[in-house]
């Protein structure tokens, strides 16, 4: 057996074992990077190393501990009232408030599970208090985050512009992002004439009543129980669904929230309260550390649009001058980094580096291009990240299944540009699914008497978008660059 063949099993090992087990994936791939490196290609441990990407350790450090330091502060909880409170209570434009919210986070560097599992209890009590279908407001909050999640400054906008870069692929940050946010809004108005929007139009917050809308008949109404909402970045809180989410336990480490199915179905939910009313009066105000966070922020998008500095140096910069100037916000900040996410990129990373060395990438790439037909390949690749993304970390998708088409797209046949948005968009959309960490996390925090209806629904849309988002992305950004 070849020590090509041999690494590819190790990575379908990899991502096998981390779906259908709760051992960490990033520790699997350094492990097999290990194993691999070691007996099968007989590397150094300094040639191992030689893979591991210090410049996106340093971005997803930075612009995660400048996140745990705005929640901290409450710029976070600020941002989510004052947008709430700007629909003046218009109940239509509630799920499309939940969707920039949501993409604001994850475009100023949250990672995406955190801020889905920041949003999505605020987005269900909103579901209870003024009957809206909460599967509309669950897929508004997880494409929000999808949405945001490729800017320049992100998570998966870093993870991607890099690999890009590592591999001296023609890139346009600015376009990937764009797209993104452009598909991902318009999927959003799909889902919102499909799950009930159409009933909210005209309904203000003082008009209450009516049935929760839009194919949501099967599905009664119940409140969820009082008491802490646990908000991440604010303390741990374990949730436990009564449905099963996913077929092994998925933790969302980087903000400390759990979702934890249990093997035989039935589970309990923390109980959370109504969120208070965003029409009503506040007491959050703008103070002296929130204007603070917020110049920082903005600081940080501006020097990554229009500066060639790096994002983790700007990031980890502001983010030590706030906890100079305000020490109480950066208590604990640290502890909140997305470690898990951390380990995750930088493990999966850093086997792909052993991939590189041994010559895996260079022969499955050729392999691919040898099909004779470039937009079959692109297509064939486009559909794996989705199908494997639905069941999988869509962060260690990307900066999987990149390297693996490098020697595919410098043939030059397919467009690279095209070739990594259509990838990025169809690995990133079916993270709708229950089985994946951000449907898991919107399933949790369900009213309870609707969980499962919710995560059948959110099963099969995110089932549907795993075979629809390959064809329909690979259509409009692959496609034209071979017209």
């Amino acid at each position: 057996m070849s020590d090509h063949v041999i690494s590819l099993i190790a990575l379908a090992l990899v991502f096998t074992v981390a779906t259908f087990t709760s051992v960490h994936m990033g520790a699997l791939a350094i492990v097999a990077a290990f194993v691999v490196g070691t007996f099968f290609v007989h590397e150094s441990a300094d040639e191992i190393f030689g893979g591991f990407p210090g410049d996106l350790f340093v971005v997803l450090v930075g612009v995660t501990f400048l996140f745990a330091i705005a929640k901290n502060n409450g710029t976070v909880d600020w941002l989510v009232h004052a947008s709430t409170r700007a629909v003046r209570g218009r109940i239509a434009l509630i799920p499309w408030v939940m969707f920039l919210v949501t993409a604001v986070l994850t475009a100023v560097g949250a990672v995406v599970p955190a801020a889905v599992a920041i949003i999505a209890p605020i987005g269900m009590g909103f579901a209870v208090r003024y009957r809206i279908n909460p599967v509309l407001l669950g897929l508004f909050i997880i494409n929000g985050a999808s949405a945001g999640g490729f800017s320049p400054i992100s998570i998966f906008g870093s993870i991607t512009n890099g690999v890009v870069s590592r591999n001296d692929l023609p890139g346009n940050p600015m376009l990937l992002f764009a797209s993104s946010f452009v598909f991902n809004a318009l999927l959003s108005v799909v889902v919102f004439f499909l799950f009930g929007g159409r009933e909210l139009m005209g309904r203000r917050a003082q008009d209450g009543g009516g049935p929760v809308p839009g194919n949501a008949g099967d599905v009664p109404e119940a409140r969820p129980k009082g008491g802490d909402t646990g908000a991440p970045g604010g303390g741990a809180v374990a949730l436990q669904t009564s449905t099963t989410v996913a077929p092994t336990p998925t933790t969302v480490t980087p903000t400390s929230t759990t979702v934890t199915p249990t093997s035989t179905g039935t589970a309990e939910l923390s109980d959370l309260p109504d969120p208070p009313d965003p029409f009503g009066p506040s007491a959050l105000r703008l103070n002296r550390v929130r204007v603070l966070t917020l110049t920082g922020l903005l600081g940080l998008v501006l020097g990554a649009l229009f500066t060639d500095l790096n994002v983790g140096l700007l990031a980890l910069t502001v983010a030590v001058v706030l906890s100079l100037l305000a020490p109480e916000s950066a208590k604990g900040a640290v502890d909140r980094c997305a470690w898990s996410t951390v380990l995750l990129v930088c493990g999966v990373v850093t086997f792909v580096g052993t991939m590189e060395r041994i010559g895996t990438i260079d022969w499955l790439g050729h392999s691919v291009a040898d099909i004779g037909a470039p937009l079959l390949g692109a297509l064939l690749i486009c559909c794996i990240g989705a199908v494997v993304s639905a069941f999988a970390s869509t962060t260690g998708i990307l900066g999987a299944l990149i390297p693996l088409a490098v020697p595919f797209l410098l043939g030059g046949e397919v467009g690279a540009v095209g070739m990594v948005i259509a990838l990025a968009i169809s690995s990133s959309v079916v993270d709708s699914s229950p089985i994946s960490t951000s449907g898991a996390l919107v399933t949790a925090h369900a009213p309870e008497g609707q969980r499962g209806a919710v995560f059948r629904k959110l099963m099969t849309w995110g089932l549907s978008m795993a075979a629809i988002a390959p064809p329909v992305t690979w259509m409009i950004f692959v496609v034209p660059g071979r017209l």
